[in-house]
């Protein structure tokens, strides 16, 4: 598909589309610090608009921007015309976005209420017959490939990617004028990714823009809108330059040893079963899967936040409770659990210097200036200048999140370190300071497991595992993957 990649700096075509942005961009209010540069777009019926740009560029900033929905502390400049009519901030802008607007943002689970069905939460917004309403939800359940089982299951029980899908499927059934996606495959193996693009390109009658660091996704699209900016991560000198894993020698004795594990979902249907895993001093463990098989509450029963059913965990070779809250100190911050979610893990009211020094308080009794310091030198491990410091979360991007998140879990000084989708909101090269961090650390020492539907991620790894028929079988990730029983997809699984 030929397609036409746009800058912030290019002029649109005056009202030649329902929807036309001009020179909209999004300053903070203390200082007047530029977020999002000065931007023009438009969009036509039927047409799918990609974002791309580096992780902070301010990609989530221009569709909250066009929705008049910014969080307190940024303001908008410029003009959203709809149809050649302008759109005011304030009460016009939230009525048009209620009226032609829908939206899935990032971070779709916190936004799903956890006791409503999912057939409630598609249906949510449409009107008519409750035979009608029920006929429109199930059929995009079924475009976006969500079994009619998931229906009477509550939003609090989705896995990840389910929950992505259920908040799309809400948002397209009631065929918006125009559909404004945030990361919407971050968390989707290939197969979901295509159901998604074929749903959004069957829209004839409305628009799409989506905010991707998908190549697949930006594939499908009409046009590009590249907001790249200059690269400005940076990488601690403390640590050196990348080092190769450690010896196999070196990682011989397991750290963290799992027997057995059985996982399963809050009603005991099984998710994944008999698990054996050995992560030595060192070593790193990539697990792979369809959403909904389960991997996301591997990681949650071995911090210790759902046990498992069956089996046991060891540390060093010593029993380790599986409810976290019987673990002393000392096990707490050997194993660290980044989530998927950081949004929801982040105190909204905490500064992000704060959240990321709060660890080397609690766990390492550092003074104030000491661990000031140190949470500046995590910052800058994974990529943030110190300037992001001063920010609370609500401030931040997705990929900013997700990467506070990981400061914030390795200020603890982990031994072991589980990872659900650590690069699935960052840009190419923010992922790779993320990876190349982890390569370090591990040749330290750090063990390291992972869930990702990400190849590159994968390749880091030295074993790779996949979730089939409830079991974790070896594989690479240079072959086919092994055929998953569709029923995975029906676990309702983190």
């Amino acid at each position: 598909m030929r397609q036409r990649v746009e800058h912030p700096t290019e002029s649109a075509t005056a009202d030649a589309e329902p929807l036309v942005v001009t020179r909209l961009s999004v300053r903070r209010v203390g200082d007047g610090q530029l977020v999002l540069p000065a931007t023009d777009l438009q969009i036509g019926a039927g047409e799918v608009v990609a974002v791309v740009g580096a992780s902070g560029a301010g990609k989530s900033s221009l569709l909250h921007a066009l929705m008049g929905s910014l969080p307190t502390g940024l303001r908008r400049e410029g003009t959203v015309r709809w149809r050649g009519r302008p759109i005011p901030e304030g009460r016009a802008a939230r009525r048009w976005r209620r009226v032609h607007c829908g939206y899935v943002g990032q971070d779709p689970i916190l936004a799903l209420n956890p006791l409503w069905s999912v057939a409630r939460l598609v249906g949510e917004q449409l009107s008519g017959s409750r035979r009608d309403r029920a006929r429109r939800v199930r059929e995009v359940c079924d475009l976006l490939g969500l079994p009619a089982e998931l229906a009477n299951r509550r939003g609090g029980e989705l896995s990840g990617g389910q929950a992505q899908r259920v908040a799309l499927a809400r948002a397209l059934a009631a065929e918006p004028d125009v559909l404004l996606l945030d990361e919407p495959t971050s968390a989707l193996d290939g197969a979901t990714r295509g159901m998604i693009v074929e749903a959004v390109r069957a829209r004839q009658d409305g628009g799409t823009l989506l905010v991707t660091h998908d190549p697949f996704l930006v594939s499908a699209a009409d046009r590009v809108v590249d907001l790249t900016l200059p690269c400005t991560v940076t990488s601690p000198p403390a640590l050196g330059p990348a080092a190769a894993p450690p010896a196999p020698g070196h990682r011989a004795m397991p750290l963290l040893t799992v027997q057995g594990l059985r996982v399963t979902r809050p009603d005991g249907a099984l998710l994944v079963d008999d698990v054996h895993l050995d992560l030595a001093h060192g070593s790193w463990t990539a697990v792979l899967g369809p959403s909904g098989s389960g991997k996301s509450s591997l990681l949650y029963a071995i911090v210790g936040r759902r046990p498992g059913q069956h089996g046991r965990l060891l540390l060093r070779g010593h029993p380790l409770s599986a409810d976290v809250r019987q673990r002393d100190r000392e096990q707490r911050r050997t194993v660290q659990l980044v989530g998927q979610h950081p949004a929801g893990e982040l105190n909204p009211a905490h500064r992000v210097g704060a959240a990321v020094a709060r660890p080397l308080a609690v766990l390492h009794g550092l003074d104030r200036r000491d661990r000031a310091r140190e949470a500046l030198r995590l910052l800058g491990s994974v990529g943030l200048s110190a300037e992001i410091a001063r920010r609370r979360p609500h401030a931040l991007s997705g990929g900013q999140r997700q990467r506070v998140a990981l400061a914030r879990a390795l200020a603890a000084r982990p031994e072991v370190l589980l990872l659900d989708e650590p690069t699935s909101a960052l840009d190419r090269a923010s992922g790779a300071v993320v990876l190349d961090l982890l390569d370090r650390l591990r040749a330290d020492g750090l063990a390291i497991l992972t869930i990702t539907h990400d190849p590159t991620v994968a390749a880091r790894a030295d074993r790779v595992l996949h979730v089939h028929h409830r079991r974790l079988v070896e594989g690479r990730t240079d072959g086919p993957l092994p055929h998953t029983d569709n029923r995975t997809e029906e676990s309702g699984a983190r």
